[in-house]
């Protein structure tokens, strides 16, 4: 009999009391491009293999698979409150809050910011896509009124962002630049100068400084980059850079 490859989960003491985790890509059953924890319906990974690694993810967050709850991400600023079983069809959203026990909420990622809340004291918590679009539009700051809304209180929240593109491998043009410039000159500190007209972004420390600025009790990042770890994370730039056909998606996942 052949053992279940061990995932790899990564959590952080912010929101210790809270089973969470940001999921690597080892411990999956998908090959080729996917190999690994690929859970991305999205994806051209076989929808079974799909299926048996978000069964592993929703064990790991010992919750059966239909309580691990996800939407159909779409790079809004969408959230939808959701209680104890997933919705179907799934929602067009891109992040969810829950204050159901026994619920656990998750997004998918491969670049983008996976990040996950919690207000312990009133058993509420979210996760949120945030993506440039998504962030730039303000999904961050509609997940803590939803969190409020079922009875949190933003200065009680911890918002922790997990793996994601790092600045030095985030490479942007000027079009892209202006985007951030026009909605506040003060965005400016997130771009570093590159190579000719080009920028790199700092989508992590824009997201920390979006939470901050919105009164969240504290922000933090893990650190992880998605491009530079081909190892543990999938990565859509990456995989363009390669001319993969594809790309797996990173599951992340918080239970109130």
């Amino acid at each position: 009999m052949t053992a279940t490859p061990r995932l790899e989960i990564i959590t952080s003491d912010l929101l210790a009391g809270v089973r969470h985790g940001f999921f690597t890509r080892k411990g999956g059953a998908s090959s080729g491009i996917f190999h690994g924890l690929n859970c991305g319906g999205g994806s051209s990974d076989q929808t079974s293999i799909v299926a048996t690694n978000r069964s592993r993810a929703a064990d790991a967050m010992g919750v059966p698979p239909e309580r691990l709850i996800t939407v159909h991400q779409v790079h809004s600023a969408r959230v939808v409150s959701v209680a104890d079983a997933q919705p179907v069809p799934r929602p067009e959203a891109d992040a969810i809050v829950t204050a159901t026990p026994g619920t656990a909420i998750a997004i998918l990622t491969a670049d983008c910011q996976p990040v996950l809340f919690a207000d312990t004291k009133a058993g509420v918590v979210g996760a949120a896509h945030a993506g440039w679009r998504g962030a730039l539009d303000g999904v961050l700051e509609a997940t803590l009124d939803a969190m409020e809304a079922l009875g949190a209180a933003r200065e009680n929240t911890c918002a922790l962002i997990g793996p994601a593109i790092s600045q030095r491998a985030y490479e942007v043009g000027p079009e892209f630049f202006e985007t951030f410039f026009d909605e506040d000159r003060d965005n400016a500190m997130f771009f570093a100068n590159g190579k000719g007209d080009r920028y790199h972004f700092d989508l992590t420390g824009y997201g920390l400084h979006r939470l901050r600025a919105a009164g969240v009790g504290q922000a933090d990042w893990t650190r992880h980059c998605t491009y530079t770890d081909a190892d543990r994370f999938f990565s859509y730039r990456r995989s363009v850079h390669r001319g993969e056909a594809d790309y797996g998606r990173l599951i992340s996942a918080i239970r109130a």
